[in-house]
């Protein structure tokens, strides 16, 4: 199965990139072992538009451009479920199972995500009520998708 990890903005280098590369290398090779067989990681351009609503409408369009029709959405953002990561190791086994042709974990940008992306998501995840940059949303995501990977795997990496 294709994965696709879709923000909106651009990562600097720095320890944040530092992070997102490291999980990504890992869940390269975990990912194997339940299913994945390519991860995407997809930068999209913010939207310059005047206001948020059409900065927010511009950019779940960008996101929703660089999916596959059809494809498992996991949209984080902060209004979602708090899952544990043995849930969303759950929720990952059975997409994985799903026959779509990706899964898509959508990020959105500084004034988050547009609500046409939470009614489409099959997933609405949050990290908490706190708001954090795209940067550290995106470092974990991959730590929680690889993290799931170990899971389903019986890999130690997970300790509850």
């Amino acid at each position: 199965m294709r994965l696709i990890i879709s923000a909106i903005g651009k990562l600097k280098s720095g320890p944040e990139q530092e992070l997102v590369s490291r999980y990504e290398k890992r869940l390269k090779g975990a990912g194997k072992t339940v299913g994945v067989s390519k991860l995407e990681l997809v930068e999209n351009s913010e939207s310059r538009a005047a206001s948020e609503q059409q900065r927010k409408s511009a950019e779940a369009q960008s996101l929703l451009d660089r999916i596959p029709s059809g494809s498992v959405i996991y949209a984080f953002d902060e209004r979602g479920k708090s899952p544990t990561s043995a849930e969303f190791a759950q929720n990952l086994s059975r997409s994985l199972e799903s026959g779509a042709p990706a899964i898509a974990f959508l990020i959105g940008g500084p004034d988050g995500l547009d609500p046409s992306i939470r009614k489409q998501a099959d997933h609405v995840v949050s990290f908490g009520a706190l708001t954090m940059p795209h940067q550290i949303a995106r470092a974990l995501v991959l730590e929680q998708i690889y993290r799931a990977t170990t899971i389903l795997s019986n890999h130690p990496y997970h300790r509850i």
